[in-house]
């Protein structure tokens, strides 16, 4: 039985859309995620909708309020976990904010990056399936499934609808 622990996953980007807004995680030897960059967010409470999970991680990840956000896709991640549990989320690009943020929190430091060197960074290798996909101008979002085993990506199948 398939019942995934729900997460979203969200990149903030800068008013003229140069700059991203990424975490490194390096504050954690035992994170599975310890050395990469990512986006911002984690996993969904109970009692709020997908949209207000985003806005709450983002607020206590980095101190900034979301004023509009995009639904750019979802991604089943099969396996992903740690003990190789199901992942499922959903992936947002923030392009409206206010606030300061915060130098970081306790996975790592707050960092802005270029957009355009994002791929370049040391982050996950199935990531670059996704990303430019988070940041093109197609409104379509994307639908995928990443399984997982032992720590690597598997396989990669998506579809825009």
């Amino acid at each position: 039985m398939y019942q995934p622990i729900l997460a979203t996953l969200g990149y903030v980007l800068t008013p003229d859309r140069e700059q991203v807004l990424v975490i490194h995680r390096n504050k954690r030897p035992d994170d599975i995620h310890y050395g990469k960059y990512n986006g911002l967010g984690g996993r969904l409470e109970s009692n709020e909708s997908v949209t207000g999970g985003m806005c709450r991680e983002i607020w206590e990840e980095s101190g900034i309020s979301v004023d509009r956000l995009t639904l750019r896709g979802t991604i089943s991640w099969p396996g992903f976990g740690k003990h190789g549990e199901d992942w499922f989320g959903f992936i947002f690009r923030i392009d409206q904010w206010h606030g300061d943020v915060h130098a970081g929190n306790h996975e790592g430091t707050l960092e802005w990056k270029p957009l355009a060197q994002l791929l370049q960074l040391p982050i996950w290798p199935s990531d670059r399936n996704f990303l430019p996909m988070v940041f093109d101008t197609d409104p379509r979002p994307f639908h995928g499934v990443m399984p997982y085993h032992q720590g690597a990506m598997v396989s990669w199948q998506y579809e825009r609808l």
